[in-house]
């Protein structure tokens, strides 16, 4: 057997070492045939069947989910059906049957398709990853129109293997999917596509196991029971190792499982330097089954919850009330822990539904976030109020994404007076302390900085979108995704001017972008003066192992070496030497 190796997006760290087990990708299968007018009504009752059978099966599926099961697993099998209900599935492809006569899984798929293009879209990569929950459900239906709803053969007899060494290679893998197998018993995914921030990234990481995307032909070139290496640290599969390569990665995996151990014993420490510096360490959540992972991950509370799964995937928005359980839930959940919770982030790039998408001409730079939500004061009216009854029940702090200008702020201000007025009229309780945060993730922000320090009672810098800003870059355009560099000097002058401006009127300040997640990047951010970091819940303890081990003197002094750089090829060897001197 030839042995070959691939590259891909290691999206969950770690090595793992099993046989492959390929899953079936139907959307290849699927045919176009003309039905006769008579048939028609069968047809359509045919995919009826279908969408009732899956939405059966995930509601099966949710209800044997084990109580060790991943927070993050029930709310995707939420997202699925919620799409199922959508008429963009339900009731569209009926009208491509009665209208071009044909089979019901041809009509699915054009329909599918239609949605996806209008998902790529989206300039926003997470948002735009949500085409794979539409392809993943389309394919359920069609497994089921297919008679392909059961394991076949080959696939039981895969599953009877070694559970752990198994490593699913597939076009896409869905949460749904994911169960199914053995309850989460496999070592690693690997996907043809998907992006950092996927749903099967965010599984992987949940489930704290390898997992690596965009390999765009593993499961074409992948033979189903062949020995594999997936590094998910480095993105790299090996197919077939040699004797030697597999030696070598054997004893890495031990190392790696070694060091997973090691961090659990320091859940219940402290995350404060040799030196005494104490730094706060959040959890970035998505859904409110996600503060599960954030208090079992040590966090000392959440520093972004995004709202958008709220918006997304439904033919109407959240009223009031549902918003306010949402919220209220993470808040009593969290047990006296602060709960950072981000108003919507949508708009023009990511409109609410995808068949009301407007093509915008340079949609990252459009009427989004806190321009959307001004440009319509209901939605924030409403959403303003629900987070203030929240605020009741915990400690609630308000997060306004995408300042640009003091007006921005101060219309946004005059809007939360006016909810607070509306609950005091109806003697409703709120947190009349509660606190208002902006991010700093455009330039011009981070630039006036000082302005908005005084206006704010807390800053989070999102690093994403600051970077992408400063540098004029679409990280996920492949053209051009190698120039989006943290580590730029423009990027670094901007984290230390909002590092200072905070400092300077005594107002907290946190990162929550990727940056505050990846270990290579601690000590400087420590080194800049940051006290408070948000992120994955699965990436706190790495972090937290990389503080316990660092004096803030030190990298205090280095980090003002790095800034003093303007050449980002002496800048990134200093970083590395930094991290090494003080390992």
């Amino acid at each position: 057997m030839t042995s070959f190796s691939m590259h891909g997006v290691g999206v969950s760290s770690g090595i793992a070492i099993g046989h492959a087990h390929l899953i079936s990708h139907a959307l290849l299968e699927v045919v176009h045939f003309k039905v006769p007018v008579a048939a028609i009504p069968v047809e359509i009752a045919r995919f009826e069947s279908a969408i009732a059978i899956v939405k059966n099966n995930l509601e099966q599926i949710k209800q044997q989910l084990p109580a060790s099961a991943p927070a993050e697993l029930s709310a995707f099998i939420n997202t699925h059906l919620a799409m199922l209900s959508d008429k963009a599935l339900s009731e569209a492809p009926k009208v491509i049957i009665q209208n071009e006569r044909c089979n019901a899984e041809w009509a699915l798929k054009q329909q599918m398709d239609d949605i996806v293009a209008q998902f790529e879209a989206i300039e926003d990569p997470y948002l735009r990853e949500r085409k794979h929950d539409v392809v993943q459900v389309v394919e359920r239906v069609i497994k089921v129109l297919l008679g392909r709803d059961q394991l076949d053969a080959s696939e039981k007899k895969q599953q009877a293997k070694q559970e752990r060494a198994m490593i699913l290679v597939a076009h896409d893998v869905s949460p749904a999917d994911a169960i199914q197998f053995k309850h989460h018993q496999f070592a690693a995914f690997i996907t043809d596509v998907g992006g950092i921030t996927s749903h099967t990234a965010i599984l992987a990481r949940s489930l704290n196991i390898p997992s690596i995307v965009a390999l765009q032909r593993a499961r074409d070139l992948i033979n189903d029971g062949e020995l594999m290496i997936v590094d998910g640290t480095q993105g790299v599969v090996i197919v077939n190792p040699d004797p030697e390569v597999l030696s070598e990665y054997q004893l890495k995996q031990n190392q790696w499982q070694l060091a997973q151990q090691k961090l659990q014993r320091i859940k219940t420490t402290k995350a404060v330097t040799v030196d005494g510096i104490a730094i706060d360490l959040l959890a970035n959540i998505e859904v409110p089954e996600d503060v599960v992972s954030a208090k079992a991950s040590g966090a000392v509370g959440v520093g972004l919850y995004r709202t958008e799964f709220l918006f997304m995937n439904r033919t109407e928005m959240p009223g009031e009330q549902e918003q306010f359980e949402a919220y209220k839930h993470v808040a009593e959940a969290m047990k006296g822990y602060p709960v950072t919770i981000r108003t919507l982030d949508i708009g023009a790039d990511k409109q609410l539904h995808p068949d009301e998408i407007v093509t915008a001409t340079n949609p990252a730079l459009g009427l989004r976030a806190v321009r959307y939500c001004l440009s319509e004061p209901h939605i924030f009216h409403t959403q303003f109020r629900a987070l203030l009854r929240a605020s009741h029940y915990g400690k609630v702090k308000i997060l306004i994404p995408m300042l640009s200008t003091l007006a921005e702020l101060r219309q946004t201000k005059l809007l939360l007076q006016r909810a607070k007025e509306s609950l005091r009229q109806q003697n409703i309780p709120f947190d009349e302390q509660i606190t208002l945060g902006g991010m700093i993730e455009i330039p011009a922000a981070a630039i006036n900085s000082e302005a908005f320090a005084q206006e704010l009672d807390f800053m989070s810098i999102g690093t994403n979108d600051l970077i992408q800003y400063t540098l004029a870059i679409d990280r996920a355009d492949d053209t051009v995704a190698h120039l989006y560099n943290p580590l730029h000097p423009a990027v670094l002058k901007l984290i230390q001017l909002t590092i200072q401006a905070a400092e300077k009127y005594g107002k907290p300040v946190s990162v929550c972008g990727e940056m505050a997640g990846d270990i290579k990047l601690t000590r400087l951010l420590v080194g800049l003066g940051m006290r408070q970091l948000s992120m994955h819940p699965s990436q706190i303890l790495s972090v937290k192992s990389q503080i316990l081990q660092c004096e803030e003197a030190i990298l205090s002094r280095q980090a003002k070496k790095i800034l003093s750089l303007s050449d980002l090829e002496k800048i990134e060897p200093l970083v590395k030497k930094f991290n090494g001197e003080f390992a």
